[in-house]
């Protein structure tokens, strides 16, 4: 029975981290206010290779609709800049010294719903990952029932409790994703 014990916690940890990557995911969607998560996923150019942009600066929040970077090392302010115009957020940064200011222009309203079908895009991958590990488990117990580890009743029962996590974590999904298109087409 501690198999069971055992595979239940997995599949709950395994669910929960496929939400946690939908919710780093939707960090990186620009919805017209500031954020500094927006910048998360930005790797620059720096010394030889690819580096995080939270590693060749500080990001901060100045005011609600402006993110400024202060890049350590006055070298790589020109490569932050064109890290930030090459990443596709729509951005488009200022140098001052080694201060990038870089000011969030309103969205506008095809851009909203860009941003929303990649939304629905991420949940609906999320959902995906959801399936897949319910499917694993249940592959899972139907192997230790045919090994004798399991009765063929506890099978049944431990498949709906499956289920439940299944539905309870693709319900977190839709409601994640709902909060994330009422924050993208807020204007």
């Amino acid at each position: 029975m501690s198999d069971i014990n055992g595979l239940r916690k997995d599949i709950e940890h395994k669910m929960e981290r496929a939400v946690e990557v939908l919710q780093t995911d939707f960090s990186g969607l620009r919805t017209g206010r500031a954020s500094t998560s927006l910048l998360d996923s930005i790797q620059v150019n720096a010394y030889g290779s690819m580096t995080p942009l939270n590693q060749v600066g500080s990001v901060s929040v100045p005011e609600s609709r402006m993110l400024s970077v202060q890049v350590w090392d006055k070298t790589n302010v020109k490569a932050v800049e064109k890290a930030i115009v090459e990443s596709g957020l729509g951005l488009n940064p200022a140098a001052d010294g080694t201060l990038v200011r870089i000011p969030i222009p309103p969205l506008t309203e095809e851009r909203r719903l860009e941003l929303a079908k990649v939304a629905r895009k991420y949940a609906e991958d999320a959902k995906i990952a959801v399936r897949n590990i319910r499917r694993n488990a249940m592959d899972d117990l139907k192997k230790m029932e045919k090994d004798g580890d399991i009765p063929q009743d506890a099978l049944h029962d431990y498949s709906d409790e499956v289920q439940t996590l299944t539905d309870k974590f693709v319900a977190n999904i839709d409601e994640t994703l709902g909060n994330k298109e009422e924050e993208i087409v807020q204007i």
